[in-house]
């Protein structure tokens, strides 16, 4: 455990733990599978003949089994260890996900799409698991704070070599799926399971994690999540690059390079989190975060060409930043050790429910309810802009308010 009055700045990261590297390549696979094809999605429709409703469900078949897998996934991992869990799943995502560059129909696209989800489901959450288990105090809020900035700078990087590798060939991106069998040898061999009382009552354990579930800060937490990954799924990972495509003619290189802005932006207000978290509330800061992703969006439906669009995605991009750290910190410090991995279990199974239904909501609802999918982008990018600024400028001001009411 870290000492409680060390630095919260990079100096506090142990960069010589192999903990730390089996922790960072985990969040590198979990961000992977949505970046990597985000770029290819129009290139799908004329390969295998769908539309964009269809499209979406490349990635609602991979964020749907996170729903119900996650959190069965977490109380394995809490009763039985860590890295029986973390090894297997990585098998599982490169295998299906290199397999689907081997689809013949797009039947089996979301078939294996589906399987690598599962494999994917809970890289992340046990990542950040560990990181609870792992550090404390100032170390851990520098950790998450790393692992946050990688999570940025890996969903920053896999547009980029997604757009490349589908300008190869629209199979491409799902063979680079493969690494993830590398880092399931490199789990195998550095990862350590911390020691921790292990519950032995299933009944028990589930009525402990059902009444932390239940406090007002965990439902925050929770709806916290849903919307914010509702929106970044639904309006940037899969609207977006539809209407670049359509409405100004982008390649899939340069649709890359355009989302490639949320993540770098991400990437670098995470890396301060520890900094960031010395001023302001974690709740606050994911206040703060809602507003950025408000004024993003806006920006995003007003810029008049792609690279304005890529400006405004900077504004979104420090949203997240802000935004993830400060709900997995609020997360791993809700629950005891020994309920860990079932409570990140469960903040993961709310956050793959935005995941699967952003996609669909945003394409079917610009497909039914408008005169074209354009038209029907653009209107639902203010509207999401617009909600999302006005829950976090409205959060932010009652807080405000109850700051500066007169103590009893």
């Amino acid at each position: 455990m870290s000492d409680p009055d060390g630095d919260r700045g990079l100096a506090a990261v142990p960069w010589r733990s192999r903990t730390l590297y089996v922790i960072l390549s985990c969040s590198l696979m979990g961000v992977m599978g949505v970046s990597l094809v985000s770029p290819v999605l129009p290139d799908l429709r004329p390969v295998f003949g769908v539309t964009d409703a269809q499209v979406g469900l490349v990635i609602t078949a991979y964020t749907l089994p996170g729903i119900v897998v996650t959190p069965f996934v977490g109380l394995v991992a809490d009763r039985f260890g860590r890295r029986r869990v973390v090894v297997p799943l990585l098998f599982l995502f490169a295998v299906a996900g290199v397999g689907v560059a081997f689809a013949r129909t797009f039947v089996e696209v979301i078939v294996l799409r589906f399987f690598q989800g599962i494999g994917a489901s809970a890289l992340i959450t046990l990542a950040v698991t560990l990181i609870g288990d792992v550090y404390d105090g100032p170390r851990r809020d520098a950790v998450m704070g790393v692992n946050g900035s990688t999570i940025g700078t890996g969903a920053a990087f896999y547009p980029l070599l997604g757009g490349a590798l589908a300008g190869l060939r629209w199979s491409a991106p799902f063979l680079f799926f493969g690494v993830g069998a590398l880092v399931g040898l490199f789990a195998t061999v550095a990862l350590v399971d911390p020691e921790a009382d292990r519950s032995t009552d299933v009944r028990t354990y589930l009525n402990r994690l059902r009444a932390v579930a239940v406090l007002p800060r965990a439902l925050a937490i929770f709806v916290a999540l849903f919307a914010a990954f509702f929106i970044f799924y639904g309006a940037v990972l899969t609207v977006l690059p539809l209407l670049l495509r359509d409405a100004y003619g982008l390649g899939a290189g340069r649709i890359g390079v355009t989302l490639a802005a949320v993540a770098l932006a991400s990437a670098a207000v995470s890396s301060q989190y520890g900094r960031l978290s010395d001023r302001l509330s974690a709740s606050q800061l994911v206040a703060v975060g809602f507003v950025a992703y408000g004024v993003g969006l806006l920006a995003v439906r007003l810029s008049p060409s792609p690279l304005a669009v890529a400006g405004s995605l900077l504004v979104f991009g420090v949203g997240f930043g802000v935004v993830m750290p400060s709900i997995d910190t609020a997360v791993v410090t809700l629950v005891d050790d020994d309920l860990r991995a079932g409570m990140m279990g469960m903040r993961t199974s709310v956050l793959r429910l935005g995941q699967t239904l952003g996609p669909v909501s945003f394409t079917v609802a610009a497909d039914l309810g408008f005169a074209s999918t354009v038209v029907g982008y653009r209107v639902l990018l203010v509207v999401a802009g617009v909600a999302a600024a006005l829950g976090g400028g409205g959060f932010l001001l009652f807080a405000a308010r109850g700051d500066r009411q007169p103590s009893e």
